[in-house]
């Protein structure tokens, strides 16, 4: 039997081990703090991120990345994107040169602008390279834990290793299509999480339909100029990592960029959100990037530049709508 290691144990990480282990695999889930793996282990569940759904005995919790990531045939990386470089690091002597490797982690390392497929391709050897591939798409959690009907899609610069990875993880209730545009599928999976804190804010100032509509139909046009630019297929947005995605982030209840922007727009502080929050919404940094990006190879994202001006630079997020909303008029 194949094994599996899964790093990170938040809501994600837990849910993807939880569908492979009811599959019959052994999954080893590695958990950064001893307190959660041990709950974990005494009540077969994880109460911090999962509370309430019963975790199958076929994971093996651990604190040890030794027993997750040494000899495994399929490793699943599902951190929140700045911990991924550091973690990885100290980690990377135990990974097996023939170790499939697979990022769930949706963002943009902060410095370096790199995807968190990038972050692995600078510290691991490049002879294992080909063996990485990315899943993307519009996936809540929970819903998945709970057997609702998923579809996600898993991209890889090699064909059999997304394919692999399309048979581990595909059930009736997760459809699994696979890609080979990496790029476009890692990008959209990151970027439209920006769209979404904007989504919020309108939602959170009371805006309507009609301007959440319009923000997401733009904004999946600047995300596709920006992809374009960083050498993805621009039809790629169109698939379930960009506007499947963005549909559910930007509308779903469970989105935690979502919240975040609702309560910006309604009068809340960011640090005060983000305080009260114990998952990530990785949107909060990678708007930072976003804006960097779009500035360091001249792509104009003004929804972006709007939210980062609100996130970073103290704007009112009514001026902002209005700075938008009076733009020079031009064709779509």
């Amino acid at each position: 039997m194949e094994e599996i290691g899964i790093i990170g144990a938040g809501s994600w990480g837990t849910t993807l081990a939880n569908l492979i282990a009811e599959k019959g695999y052994n999954v080893s889930l590695w958990v950064r703090r001893d307190d959660l793996c041990q709950k974990i282990k005494k009540i077969g569940e994880n109460p911090d991120y999962l509370p309430g759904i019963k975790l199958s005995g076929n994971i093996q919790p651990t604190t040890l990345m030794e027993h997750a990531v040494k000899e495994k045939t399929f490793i699943v990386c599902a951190l929140p994107s700045h911990h991924v470089r550091s973690v990885v690091q100290s980690a990377k002597h135990l990974f097996s040169p023939n170790t499939l490797i697979l990022s769930a982690s949706k963002g943009i390392e902060d410095d370096t602008l790199l995807t968190v497929s990038g972050i692995f391709k600078t510290i691991l050897p490049e002879v294992m390279h080909k063996n990485i591939a990315v899943l993307s798409g519009p996936s809540f959690a929970k819903e998945v834990c709970l057997k609702l009907p998923t579809a996600v899609c898993i991209a890889g610069e090699k064909k059999e290793v997304s394919e692999r990875f399309q048979g581990l993880f595909g059930t009736e209730y997760f459809r699994v299509y696979t890609n080979s545009d990496v790029a476009g599928v890692e990008l959209g999976g990151a970027l439209k999480n920006v769209i979404a804190i904007a989504a919020g804010i309108c939602d959170g100032l009371g805006l309507g339909n009609n301007a959440r509509a319009a923000l997401m139909t733009r904004g999946l046009a600047e995300i596709t100029r920006l992809g374009g630019k960083l050498g993805a297929n621009p039809l790629t947005f169109s698939g379930l990592s960009g506007l499947g995605d963005m549909v559910l982030t930007c509308t779903g209840k469970l989105s935690r960029n979502r919240y975040v922007g609702s309560m910006i727009g309604k009068g809340f502080g960011l640090d005060e959100i983000l305080k009260n929050m114990k998952m990530v919404a990785e949107g909060v940094r990678t708007t930072m990037a976003a804006y960097e990006l779009s500035k360091r190879h001249g792509v104009p994202m003004p929804i972006t530049e709007q939210v980062y001006n609100i996130l970073y630079k103290n704007k009112d997020a009514r001026d902002a709508v209005y700075k938008l909303m009076t733009r020079e008029q031009k064709g779509e």
